[in-house]
């Protein structure tokens, strides 16, 4: 943390950076920093308004007038893939990729794609959106992914469970986000070694148990949502949050440091299952199949 309250970033100076889900909580603070430190900063967001406005404080509040809005929604991939198409318009290049963006619903819902949403929202999105713009990245080298994971990848207890990845046997609100968490790390681990020699670094975080915006929207209900509310005075602040994203995308201590999961800006050792490299391979594959699904011909190179 700097003395102004907010989190310390290298200098970014020349760079672009950009997050998804900056519309509020972590991403917002994460822009917040990187932009205070020099960087284009491109927030994406599924909502004008809220996505405005957030764009509007991060400009207030670092003094930098390179902070941009994207809007298009993870929970439709063509959505998605309009988004990349426009980000790849828009920035000659990419330093930076942070998929912050993610949600937990105490009840099972569906994309418009027919996906169940957690899985969809905090793992196929990134996915496609990850690949749609890693040949931007690439020319941009050396430059980084990270991918905001959690702790909550311990609640899959069972692993991927690739017989149910969409929950229709049984539905649990954090067992399947754990599973979406779980789902990041082994992304970030197989894409580290699809990257190898690139240039291109991916790693993974927890950010803390952190007051976010969970349950603003209604995705929460119940004794679910009372859970969240109950715990909110006891989490961390979006800014500390924010801190290890904020390493990851800007200290000079992890430039090549690639396939990583980390908490409290250190390397963490993740559960088993999220060190399983067959899951992860598996897990890609499934992905890939399930994305040319819904948006036929988007992964082809």
């Amino acid at each position: 943390m700097n003395r102004s309250g907010g989190v310390h970033a290298e200098r970014m100076s020349g760079k672009t950076v950009v997050i998804t889900g900056g519309n509020s909580g972590i991403g917002k603070a994460t822009g917040l920093a990187l932009a205070r430190a020099g960087a284009r900063v491109v927030i994406t967001a599924r909502d004008a308004h809220r996505g405005a406005s957030a764009v509007s404080d991060i400009k207030k509040a670092s003094g930098s007038n390179t902070v941009e809005l994207c809007l298009f929604d993870l929970a439709d991939l063509r959505s998605v893939q309009a988004g990349a198409v426009e980000l790849l318009e828009r920035c000659p290049r990419i330093d930076v990729l942070i998929n912050n963006a993610g949600l937990v619903l105490s009840e099972r819902t569906e994309t418009v794609d027919g996906y169940e949403a957690t899985f969809a929202i905090n793992h196929l999105g990134p996915f496609l959106l990850t690949n749609l713009l890693l040949g931007r990245l690439e020319e941009s080298a050396p430059s980084r992914i990270v991918n905001v994971a959690s702790t909550a990848h311990n609640f899959a207890r069972k692993g991927m469970a690739f017989d149910d990845l969409m929950a229709e046997k049984s539905y649990g609100a954090m067992e399947t986000y754990g599973r979406s968490k779980l789902a990041n790390i082994l992304f970030t681990d197989e894409l580290a070694r699809r990257l190898d020699g690139t240039g291109v670094t991916a790693n993974s975080l927890h950010p803390g148990s952190v007051a976010t915006g969970y349950g603003r929207d209604g995705d929460t209900s119940g004794l679910f949502a009372l859970g969240i509310k109950l715990w909110a005075p006891f989490s961390l602040t979006p800014e500390k949050g924010a801190a290890t994203s904020v390493y990851l995308a800007s200290s000079s201590d992890v430039e090549g440091v690639s396939g990583r999961y980390f908490a409290k800006c250190r390397p963490k050792t993740p559960s088993g299952h999220a060190r399983d490299a067959e899951a992860a391979r598996r897990l890609w594959e499934v992905s890939a199949a399930l994305v040319d699904a819904a948006v036929p011909g988007a992964l082809a190179s």
